[in-house]
């Protein structure tokens, strides 16, 4: 895969996820942004803590890379529990998640990423687990079928989900609290930036960490990849110790990287909707079919950045281009041989 379209498109290699790692904020006092999220999580966690029981069970939803994972941890870490991780398609059978379950101590935080694609069958064993704490298994079938009660100590089930429309209403309705993650504005993510380049002993400008900030896409994961490769072209294209903002401009034009913080599958996108769809509204299948991408990369990953632009309308009858799209294009891509060059790619 190209190296710019893995910036954006593709999910955390195990780089990504043991440099993120080391870059997480480890309480909610270093958690920048989301103000009103930390604020009523600073109060659910006290309150619990006063009356020494289990948080509720948490729902966080929003578009990928914007901390639900982080803020799972810091739950654990602000609440003295051990928080157990995992994700809904790596829970095959209804026996993974009793034995997940069994294991979790009192108190304890079980994270479940993309909870959206659990199982049915998985997904049924959790609603009495979250409503009462225990899980009645049925083992073998007809005459010897008989069923075995498992009594779970209390925890807290936080879920992450990019599609919340995608769960199943029994399950929703199970979850005490729920928060949708927003794109973060430049300034928070200037301040990520600067935190994130002191912990990898990086000395940047203010104006230099802004200029990535606003091509980040509002994506805190996001923000510390760039700043990566930004910190890379220095090391390699300049003497200076310190990155300024004219070197960030120039590594992000090699990355391929808009002053909207639009890479070339982005602009690739637009471009197929402008040219073969005469901006639309074109429907997603057949996006996805031009584009050679996955429908679910397009609808959680691509899409919702450029809605929130204000680049792309979502209408009943498909995807639509705004007038700032034709605009921004028509700025930014070269003629109808740039179409060209995306597809040989």
């Amino acid at each position: 895969m190209d190296e710019r379209k893995k910036l954006i498109v593709e999910q955390e290699t195990e780089e990504d996820q043991i440099i993120g790692m080391s870059l997480r904020p480890a309480s909610l006092k270093e958690f920048v942004g989301q103000k009103d999220l930390v604020e009523n999580l600073w109060v659910a966690i006290d309150a619990a803590r006063q009356r020494q029981e289990s948080l509720e069970h948490m729902l966080f939803s929003g578009p990928p890379g914007l901390g639900k994972t982080s803020l799972a941890y810091i739950i654990a870490q602000e609440m003295g529990a051990r928080v157990t991780v995992t994700s809904g398609p790596a829970i095959d059978r209804a026996g993974d998640l009793i034995g997940i379950l069994t294991n979790l101590e009192k108190g304890d935080v079980l994270f479940i990423d993309e909870i959206h694609r659990l199982s049915k069958v998985v997904e049924e064993f959790l609603y009495p687990a979250m409503e009462n704490f225990k899980i009645d298994f049925i083992v073998d079938k007809g005459p010897y079928a008989r069923t075995v009660n498992f009594n779970l100590k209390p925890f807290t089930l936080i879920g992450a989900t990019t599609r919340s429309g995608l769960l199943a209403s029994p399950l929703r309705d199970r979850f005490g609290i729920f928060h949708h993650l927003d794109f973060y504005s430049p300034e928070d993510l200037s301040g990520i930036i600067r935190h994130s380049a002191r912990k990898l002993e990086v000395d940047i400008e203010e104006d230099a960490a802004y200029e990535i900030a606003r091509r980040s896409r509002g994506t805190p994961r996001i923000a510390n990849r760039l700043l990566r490769r930004v910190r890379d072209y220095a090391q390699v294209k300049t003497d200076h110790k310190m990155i300024q903002t004219a070197v960030v401009v120039q590594a992000m034009e090699q990355l391929g990287i808009d002053e909207k913080g639009l890479d070339d599958v982005d602009r690739k996108l637009l471009r197929v909707i402008d040219r073969q769809y005469k901006g639309g509204p074109v429907g997603i299948d057949a996006l996805a079919a031009t584009l050679n991408e996955e429908v679910d990369t397009l609808v959680d990953v691509i899409e919702p950045y450029l809605l929130k632009s204000g680049l792309l309308n979502r209408t009943s009858r498909g995807r639509q281009l705004t007038s700032d799209a034709v605009r921004h294009i028509q700025g930014t891509s070269s003629p109808d041989q740039q179409l060209q060059q995306d597809f040989l790619k």
